[in-house]
């Protein structure tokens, strides 16, 4: 069994836990939390499994790290505390661990990295012997594996689209809703997740690797961005209000652009509630949220990715997908050499031992 280390106890973290708890080859041997109330609380309560586990969340990093486990799921944001976290990761490198994580989007596509990120975790790598492999949703499987397993079912490829269309009322993370995305802020507020170059600075590497695979230079990446107000003051479940003339719905593309036009696009299409800007594209059946690709060429393909979990919800159904493609590429990892690894390194396999499992 792999020892394995769930850090982080927030939206991918509860999931990562049922995960780990899930997968026949690992065994969950301890949890980190930084908030105190949670200390001393049970990992199968802090994850909404309805079971006790036998471990105890604890805020000791030193002592975790130093009993060596095998494998750590780092699951702390990242979105707000960028520089805390990559000191995080170096740290569990150090300590010899394999390290799955969501959190540096810089890291998505480690091979065009900034210096400043990618060497002290080479380092990290060099001085302990760990691993680590970033990946999630959107950035993630969304817009790497899935759109190029989905291009060779195809004879021509004209053009790779890949959609985030998703209803945030109920997402259960303010800081990032509010203050980084903007929405519930005046229109002529600039969130910083919205400021020119930010995305491409988190899905430019979701691009260069598809344009990697599919064997093809991008010739430069653009971005398009397009905002509108909400009609109407709106209350969400875990949020609460938004009022009327605030940013109500965003919709943005990064595209990879190849001789000219842009044949890699990441598109995201946000609300915080369904009545802002109708027009833009919607989930297929009125549902909360989706994930689309759509291969342009012959034959046109398109495949919708639905997930919900935690009682339907469609936000924490993402969230557990990006706990399963990282979580489920532990026993993989495990078995490669020390390094830096990127989605077209780790193969997306069958869940063996889990059909029927309880």
């Amino acid at each position: 069994m792999i020892s394995t280390v769930v850090w982080g106890t927030g939206n991918v973290g509860r999931a990562a836990i049922r995960a780990v708890d899930a997968h026949p080859s690992l065994e969950l041997t301890a949890v980190l939390v930084a908030d105190p109330a949670k200390v001393g609380r049970d990992a199968g309560e802090l994850s909404g499994l309805g079971c006790a586990l036998g471990v105890a969340a604890t805020a000791d990093v030193g002592a975790v790290l130093a009993a060596g486990p095998r494998a750590v799921v780092y699951a702390a944001s990242g979105d707000i505390r960028p520089d805390e976290a990559l000191r995080d990761l170096e740290r569990a490198v150090r300590a010899g661990a394999v390290v799955v994580t969501p959190s540096v989007y810089g890291m998505y596509d480690h091979r065009g990295a900034p210096p400043e990120i990618r060497d002290p975790l080479l380092e990290a790598v060099a001085a302990g012997g760990g691993s680590l492999f970033v990946s999630g949703v959107d950035p993630g499987w969304a817009n790497d594996i899935l759109p190029l397993l989905i291009t060779g079912l195809g004879s021509r490829i004209d053009a790779v689209r890949c959609q985030e269309i998703f209803d945030y009322s109920t997402y259960d993370q303010e800081d990032s809703v509010r203050n980084l995305v903007g929405m519930g802020h005046p229109m002529d507020h600039q969130p910083p997740m919205l400021c020119e170059g930010v995305p491409t600075v988190v899905w430019g590497g979701q691009l260069r690797m598809m344009a990697r695979a599919l064997g093809v230079e991008l010739d430069e990446v653009r971005e398009t961005l397009q905002r509108r107000p909400l009609e109407a003051t709106v209350t969400t479940p875990t949020m609460g209000e938004f009022a009327a003339g605030t940013q109500g719905a965003v919709r943005f593309e990064v595209q990879g652009v190849v001789g000219g036009e842009p044949r890699i696009v990441v598109e995201h299409v946000t609300r915080i509630h369904a009545s802002c800007a109708p027009d833009w594209p919607q989930p297929s059946g009125g549902g909360a949220g989706a994930h689309r690709v759509v291969i342009e060429g012959r034959p046109r393909i398109e495949v919708t990715v639905e997930a919900s979990d935690e009682g339907g919800n469609r936000s924490a159904g993402g969230n557990a997908t990006a706990a399963g493609r990282l979580v489920n590429a532990i026993d993989w990892l495990t078995e490669a050499k020390p390094g830096l690894y990127d989605a077209l390194d780790v193969p997306l396999r069958p869940a063996a031992g889990r059909l029927g499992r309880t």
